[in-house]
């Protein structure tokens, strides 16, 4: 497996988690009841593992002299590596701690390559020791399991198993502390106990589950070299990501730049420009052909009203007065309105996300409700945003034509390159024939 797969120490999780030891937390919590399972039939897996290590190790010895026992050796070791994946499996499943894979890369080539890969890994050995000594480290488990929760079920349920005897129930508790209950009503003192072994129970269950996680994060998990190396393969990677995120969100401003200068250029400014020639026109023939010139004036005042029109465009492309004074939703509702077919918007933020992120949001549901409208040949579009940790996800789908890819040079792609300068992530799914669902993916904590 490749070292990024290995996912070092990371934070605490799963049954190592300290903040889940609260009385009724631990009583509420499932893995408290999952860990108690585990500790209690574990010990089949490490009285299994045992016989068959003693066994396997033992006869590839012997035959070693006829060299049958070579190969009755490497299967013995595939069988324990798998043995400890299935274990790191279990340890998932009962304590929610995910112990990454360790093991190196297995060559291309035959399989005697592969074998001595495997042999000259740390990771295959100490799989070895770990289901070599599960057996005794369960037995101990399960004896102090099935100690704590038979007391704790006898206690509790004393009241029911008076009533259902057929004989006085005898309760001898040392110490010349003995009792003889006839009645369920005289044993719910007894019940009361249970309950308190119960939370007991579940500490010592809990204790005992931590134990036995960190004994498995040890020996079945990455080396702390295995471990450094992952995580600066991992820091590497995200170095190399946000420089290319950087990159394409100074090409994308550069890219919005060159638009508004152009837009200036060949709008506005030619709007402006036609005005000054008509003012000028104008003057020249106030005294000459004063009804020329108001009919000059008129048209400059046109003008004038168009180069207005134009800069409000491009304000509202640069950012919309809306999305500052009334939020998200009201900017993409605006828009929304605007599009030539129906659009549903849903909007679900507890709270007004930063201003970039927002800007960036708008102008993906902006972009893609403009590709519905010229491409798509849609009826019907929707708009769905809402916060997934910290996460905003901008969702837009339409059931057009579909066929839209982030082919570069293209809309979409200028999109994941506003994306990416925020560090998020664009995702287009459009299989041909529809539907088209565009996501969004924007951090609000970088």
């Amino acid at each position: 497996m490749n070292a990024m797969a290995y996912g070092g120490d990371g934070p605490a999780i799963g049954i190592l988690d300290g903040r889940s030891w609260a009385p009724l937390r631990v009583i509420r919590d499932p893995l408290s009841w999952r860990a108690a399972l585990y500790l209690l039939v574990s010990m089949g897996f490490g009285l299994a593992w045992f016989v068959i290590l003693v066994t396997g190790v033992s006869l590839s010895a012997g035959l070693l002299i006829i060299w049958v026992g070579v190969p009755l050796f490497a299967l013995l070791m595939i069988a324990w590596r798998a043995g400890a994946m299935l274990e790191r499996l279990l340890v998932r499943a009962a304590f929610g701690l995910s112990i990454p894979s360790p093991y190196r890369r297995l060559p291309e080539g035959g399989p005697f390559r592969k074998f001595r890969t495997m042999a000259s890994d740390p990771a295959t050995w100490k799989d070895l020791a770990y289901l070599a000594v599960l057996f005794p480290i369960t037995l101990v488990e399960f004896v102090i399991s099935v100690t704590m929760w038979a007391a704790t079920g006898l206690f509790l349920f004393l009241p029911l198993i008076v009533l259902f005897s057929d004989v006085p129930v005898y309760v001898d508790l040392g110490n010349d502390l003995n009792f003889i209950i006839t009645q369920p009503v005289a044993a719910l003192p007894a019940s009361l106990v249970g309950m308190v072994l119960l939370v007991i129970s579940l500490y010592v269950t809990r204790t005992v589950a931590v134990a036995h996680a960190s004994f498995a994060r040890v020996l079945l998990g990455p080396s702390e070299n295995q471990r450094l190396r992952a995580q600066t393969e991992r820091l590497q990677a995200r170095t190399e990501h946000l420089q290319a995120s950087r990159a394409r969100g100074v090409d994308a401003a550069e890219a919005e730049r060159r638009r508004i200068e152009r837009d200036l250029h060949d709008g506005a400014q030619q709007r402006l420009l036609a005005v000054a020639m008509d003012i000028g026109r104008a003057r020249t023939k106030l005294d000459s052909d004063p009804e020329g010139a108001r009919a000059l004036i008129e048209q400059a005042h046109a003008g004038t009203r168009e180069a207005i029109g134009e800069l409000r465009d491009l304000a509202r492309g640069i950012y919309p007065a809306i999305l500052t004074d009334r939020g998200l939703d009201s900017a993409l509702s605006s828009l929304a309105g605007r599009a030539p077919v129906p659009v549903t918007v849903e909007v679900q933020l507890p709270t007004r996300p930063p201003a970039a992120v927002e800007s960036i949001a708008y102008f993906i549901v902006a972009e893609s409700l403009a590709n519905v409208a010229k491409y798509a040949r849609a009826t019907r579009a929707g708009v769905r945003v809402n916060r997934e940790d910290q996460w905003v996800v901008v969702e837009i789908s339409d059931n057009g034509v579909g066929g839209a890819a982030a082919a570069p040079g293209g809309g979409l792609a200028g999109l994941a390159d506003r994306a990416a300068g925020i560090d998020g992530i664009l995702t287009v799914n459009s299989p041909v024939g529809g539907p088209t669902v565009i996501r969004a993916d924007l951090p609000c904590v970088w």
